[in-house]
């Protein structure tokens, strides 16, 4: 009896240590964020590592809880076309000290991190930082590896490191060979559109989470919408080497033969032919990163 009374004041005393805990924290990340802040914003432990050894092994479970309102808060972020995402990283480096084997939040989380807006947190620094952490814990996932390449690559600009952790990748048992084909991509520096694209639909295969899958998606079709406006700039121009004036529609280069038809974008919609030969989308909405492959602008 004296036994059982001793192990129930014990589990008694760890509650009371686990909600004292949480309070402290919930009140020291309150006085960080300012009386502005809600209490949705501020629901987190600011330390994994503490929350990890309050969690009495279920550890796993609260990683997987966390890892949802990381989702939840980027979300809702982005239905706001906010550019704030103060907390995304915290939350995301809380889950994977939680758990450092989720791989999801790893290669899903650094993908919104490293975005641009409107798609993402524009932290690439942050996301490089995260998938480093994945790949310490999680060295034979070639996956990671890849998904670091990607963000140096696109995100970055960065074509050694892009490099390197593709090569990395590379030699990760089970690496798809294409690996050592973006290795060598980044050693001449392939700054294209087909590379972009060849990336983003890696991406697009490799990943379930909804809000990434349609980024890719629209990435894809803007990356299409680049190909097609660099091709019918090309266009534009031997009609005027051939004829002296500039096409007044897509009928006068149809008619000369330059052509074989109107042409559309990605969405369906006809191309816009602006009076100075300059070629456009009618309708960025399905493809709001057309116009980053150019060095300079299209309008």
């Amino acid at each position: 009896m004296k036994h059982r009374s001793k192990v129930s004041g014990v589990a008694a005393l760890l509650v009371v240590v686990l909600l004292g805990g949480s309070i402290l924290a919930l009140r020291r990340v309150e006085s960080l964020r300012g009386p502005s802040a809600t209490l949705e914003e501020v629901l987190f432990v600011p330390s994994g590592k503490t929350l990890k050894k309050m969690s009495l092994g279920y550890s796993s479970l609260l990683a997987n809880i966390y890892w949802t309102r990381a989702v939840q808060y980027f979300g809702a972020r982005l239905v706001q076309n906010s550019n704030r995402y103060d907390l995304l990283y915290p939350l995301l480096d809380i889950t994977t000290d939680l758990d450092p084997h989720l791989i999801e939040a790893y290669q899903t989380g650094s993908i919104f991190l490293a975005q641009r807006s409107p798609a993402g947190a524009a932290q690439p620094e942050k996301a490089v930082a995260l998938l480093e952490k994945g790949i310490t814990a999680n060295p034979d996932y070639w996956r990671l590896y890849f998904t670091l390449g990607f963000i140096h690559y696109l995100d970055r600009k960065d074509y050694k490191a892009a490099q390197e952790a593709f090569a990395r990748g590379a030699e990760v048992p089970g690496a798809l060979p294409w690996m050592r084909v973006m290795a060598a991509r980044m050693a001449e520096r392939s700054d294209d559109i087909a590379t972009a694209f060849s990336l983003w639909k890696a991406v697009y295969d490799n990943n379930h989470d909804k809000m990434v899958r349609d980024s890719a998606t629209k990435h894809m079709a803007s990356l299409r919408a680049d190909a097609d406006i660099q091709e019918l700039q090309r266009r534009v121009q031997t009609y005027r080497d051939k004829t002296g004036s500039l096409p007044a529609s897509w009928r006068d280069l149809v008619r000369a033969g330059i052509l074989p038809g109107i042409p559309v974008d990605p969405s369906g919609a006809v191309y816009v032919l602006m009076p100075n030969g300059a070629v456009w989308v009618e309708d960025t909405k399905p493809m709001p990163f057309v116009g980053e492959s150019f060095q300079g602008d299209v309008h």
